[in-house]
């Protein structure tokens, strides 16, 4: 069982870099690991990364030592444990809207007495090969990283009531969705959604869970580095746009 270094690195109280990839390719992962990152988030919510997909970019990252971490389609069990096996390191659940959904997702991450998480001699579990399992056991419920999304006006509403859930590593807002949930879709700047957001920041900072944002750039991630997010992320093409558009901008002159 590796270590998780992002999780390692978030208890330090360190800020760490994420990007969102929706591409199901294992070699793009091997080349984004030389970069500086120290988690990438393969998104198998709004990309097309299924397991078996996962499970080869899962490789790639750890050649890189880049910690491997999907985005599920939904807060299902039975699709958790599909994801979790291929030995990703940690899990974004969309759309926890409530303390019980909560519960469920961090259940259906973690292994007893903790979870629920079904056990068997996968490729999380070095096919049975290297430990014990009750070793293993110990070591995955230890290791594996669980993020929630808050991304509904209900979810911000119940949020006092999901911080009280053990086991949640950090509380992610999803601007964008947050921002439909509010009437306003797309309009992430608009003071509805800063209030909710700052709603949000402001339980998060209570506690010991750590508060991840997406961001569209440098500008943004150092901001909300300021107001006290320690897990940011960014995504593929937000990254990939400004260096295209810079280059043919001084090309075609």
């Amino acid at each position: 069982m590796r270590t998780n270094r992002t999780k390692e690195k978030l208890n330090s109280g360190e800020t760490v870099f994420g990007c969102f990839l929706r591409y199901p390719s294992a070699a793009l992962v091997e080349v984004m690991g030389y970069q500086d990152w120290d988690f990438i988030v393969f998104d198998g919510e709004h990309g097309m990364v299924d397991p078996r997909d996962c499970e080869n970019m899962v490789r790639a990252a750890e050649l890189q030592d880049v910690t491997p971490i999907v985005r599920v389609t939904t807060n299902s069990p039975p699709v958790i444990l599909r994801y979790m096996d291929t030995g990703a390191q940690g899990l974004h659940v969309p759309w926890v809207n409530s303390r019980p959904e909560a519960e469920q997702a961090v259940q259906s991450v973690k292994y007893e007495p903790l979870g629920i998480r079904g056990l068997a001699s996968v490729r999380a579990a070095d096919y049975g090969q290297a430990i014990p399992f009750g070793e293993y056991v110990t070591q995955a419920n230890a290791e594996t990283l669980t993020v929630i999304h808050i991304e509904t006006a209900e979810a911000v509403k119940q949020l006092p009531e999901i911080l009280k859930v053990e086991g949640l590593d950090v509380i992610f807002i999803g601007p964008t969705d947050l921002s439909h949930s509010l009437g306003v879709p797309g309009q992430a700047d608009h003071p509805t959604v800063k209030t909710a957001m700052e709603q949000i920041t402001e339980a998060v900072s209570k506690t010991s869970v750590a508060l991840g944002i997406m961001v569209p750039n440098a500008q943004a991630a150092q901001e909300w580095r300021q107001r006290g997010a320690s897990y940011i992320t960014v995504a593929f093409e937000s990254m990939l746009n400004p260096g295209v558009r810079q280059f043919f901008s001084s090309v075609r002159q």
